[in-house]
């Protein structure tokens, strides 16, 4: 909720904007309101007053800081009275994060760092200095990410102990549909062992696609650091066509010949929207 005020000009001239100076100011003008009547034609300012005490100008723009968020409400409060399950995962990341930047509050950059990267890929990312770039965060905020979700995986592998399977393109497509919400162009990686098994999730890139983002080094140097056997790739298209391009297809063929070349089986490219995904290799007929 939020009251809007109409005030003289010479309200904004107070030194400071709190409800303090507000309620001085009432009380100054009922004890002046008989002899120097309101002069409805001169300047005026509009304020909004939020819940919260706040009090600003109408034209800039207000920015809701945790530090002016109502107790039950900031994260570290919350957590401690309801406990880590009452917080959404943003809330999580902001109290791993503690602040923010100068560009940015520390909620704000919560919750895009999960919009942007994908709950799932944040997860497996352990390259502070790509992450930093791909989200425009201070390389301190990336590290402290990488560093609370490798507790995680330490503590607790794989989600409680069971492991995930991935065999075509329809499961993988599953696994990685949260990415077709994202507004940026990303390309993902899924390494597989020998079993199918999950045992690293990338994102390659960030940004629109390029030959030289889809280069197979790019692609397959994550497998051979992780001794995996097959890899199915996947990137978004935020227009919501799934219909590849000719630039997609290439770079298609160039990959699954480079894997080959590599004993690294492509299993498949598959291209990701909100509505359904085109497997590039089983659709154009790219598989031996």
């Amino acid at each position: 909720m939020q009251i809007l005020l109409v005030l003289p000009r010479e309200f904004s001239q107070t030194s400071n904007n709190t409800t303090a100076c507000l309620a001085l100011y009432f009380v100054e003008r009922q004890q002046t309101a008989k002899e120097h009547p309101v002069n409805t034609s001169q300047e005026t300012t509009t304020y909004h007053i939020y819940e919260t005490g706040k009090i600003i100008d109408a034209q800039e723009e207000y920015v809701m800081f945790v530090r002016d968020l109502p107790n039950h409400d900031k994260p570290r409060e919350k957590l401690i009275s309801a406990g880590p399950k009452a917080l959404n995962l943003a809330e999580l990341i902001a109290i791993i994060l503690g602040v923010g930047s100068n560009k940015e509050e520390v909620m704000t950059m919560a919750r895009r760092i999960i919009r942007e990267y994908g709950e799932k890929a944040i997860q497996h990312e352990t390259n502070a200095k790509k992450l930093a770039k791909s989200l425009g965060i201070p390389i301190t905020k990336s590290t402290q990410i990488i560093a609370a979700f490798e507790l995680g995986r330490r503590f607790f592998a794989y989600d409680n102990g069971k492991p995930v399977f991935i065999r075509n393109s329809t499961q993988a497509y599953q696994h990685l549909h949260g990415a077709a919400y994202s507004k940026k162009e990303q390309l993902r990686g899924l390494y597989l062992n020998s079993r199918h098994e999950l045992i690293h999730e990338e994102v390659i890139s960030v940004g629109s696609l390029t030959a030289n983002i889809v280069h197979p080094r790019e692609v397959f140097a994550p497998a051979l650091l992780h001794a995996a056997a097959a890899v199915i790739i996947a990137h978004n298209h935020p227009s919501g066509d799934s219909k590849p391009t000719p630039s997609d297809i290439a770079a298609t063929r160039q990959l699954k010949l480079a894997g080959d070349n590599l004993g690294i089986n492509l299993l498949d490219h598959i291209i990701i929207t909100k509505q359904d995904y085109y497997s590039i290799l089983l659709q154009e007929h790219l598989v031996d």
